[in-house]
């Protein structure tokens, strides 16, 4: 096929899985869950206590609330204005969609590429003259613009939201959306060779999440050994064999741990674990190679599940 037709498939295929996703509730339920966030963010608000003399003895007492819930909850802030609007981005960011978000958008997404390969589908498409590479990387392309779509509207919202609420625009916050795009293309891109090869979208529920999972263990578990053998020298080095394979899943697989470590630095938040800390101190940590290799896994893996799919037979 010549690259037009290519792009032309890969545009239907994109086309068909918006559609997909607003036949079976999908793109509904992705929505809800970025409203449900983005009101919640609505409902927020910043403060500010008196001022008081310098002599004052209750100095240290923590100045302000931030209001949730249009005042329901109201939570001393122990900072300045801008640090406490940074740090509930980090949580948005790192903790709501980084760890809850991304499960949901695996749960949700994760019979797409099986649905497409049933026999009732592939009976159809395997027989039309589109290789089937094509097929598979239009599919994985669509669910991936879904998901853009997903990241995009929960991140930009949130930012608005926030912004609106405390007068705090922290245009770093917006470098959430590839951040948090490229974890969840990583992990799906594992989840679509699971659905190559299994054809079961429960397959690819709980093995997406499995290897979601050992992929953020890895990625700590390196970081954790590095820090520890910095901060107490004394302590028995880690064996060649461990070391060696403790590495290359750290280099080869996704890195959940690292991209949630670049958002921080993106938002100008101190780590709060002392080993993340360590790491960044020793020159351990190098985000621009970390995002490159779990770009990396993912043409790798769809590549593979490419070669999986023209070995089947339907």
């Amino acid at each position: 096929m010549s690259s037009p037709e290519v792009i032309y498939a890969c545009r239907l295929l994109i086309r068909d899985t918006f559609r997909q996703a607003l036949a079976n509730g999908v793109f509904w339920v992705m929505l809800g869950a970025c409203g449900v966030v983005i009101f919640f963010c609505l409902s927020v608000s910043v403060e500010h206590g008196e001022v008081k003399a310098p002599d004052d003895i209750e100095v240290d007492r923590a100045s302000g609330h931030m209001s949730m819930a249009f005042g329901a909850w109201r939570l001393p802030k122990g900072s300045d204005d801008a640090k406490v609007v940074h740090a509930l981005m980090l949580v948005l960011g790192e903790g709501v969609f980084g760890i809850v978000g991304t499960l949901l958008a695996l749960a949700v997404t994760a019979g797409f590429v099986p649905e497409f390969l049933h026999e009732s589908n592939a009976t159809v498409l395997l027989s039309k003259p589109t290789p089937r590479w094509v097929l598979l990387l239009g599919k994985y392309l669509g669910v991936l613009s879904l998901l853009a779509a997903y990241v995009g509207l929960y991140v930009v919202g949130t930012w608005v939201a926030i912004g609106l609420r405390t007068g705090f625009w922290v245009n770093n916050y917006l470098w959430g959306m590839p951040l948090l795009l490229l974890q969840v293309a990583a992990v799906y891109s594992f989840s679509a060779f699971l659905g190559v090869c299994a054809r079961s979208g429960l397959v690819c529920v709980f093995g997406s999440v499995l290897f979601w999972l050992i992929c953020w263990g890895i990625n700590y578990g390196r970081h954790y050994r590095v820090a520890v053998e910095s901060l107490d020298p004394t302590l028995p080095q880690q064996g060649p064999v461990l070391r060696f394979l403790g590495e290359a899943g750290y280099w080869l697989l996704p890195k959940p741990v690292d991209l949630g470590m670049i958002l921080h630095s993106a938002l100008e938040a101190r780590q709060a674990d002392v080993h993340l800390q360590e790491v960044i101190r020793v020159g351990a940590f190098h985000p621009e190679l970390s995002v490159l290799t779990s770009l990396a896994f993912v043409v790798g893996m769809v590549l593979l599940s490419a070669q999986q799919l023209a070995s089947k037979d339907y």
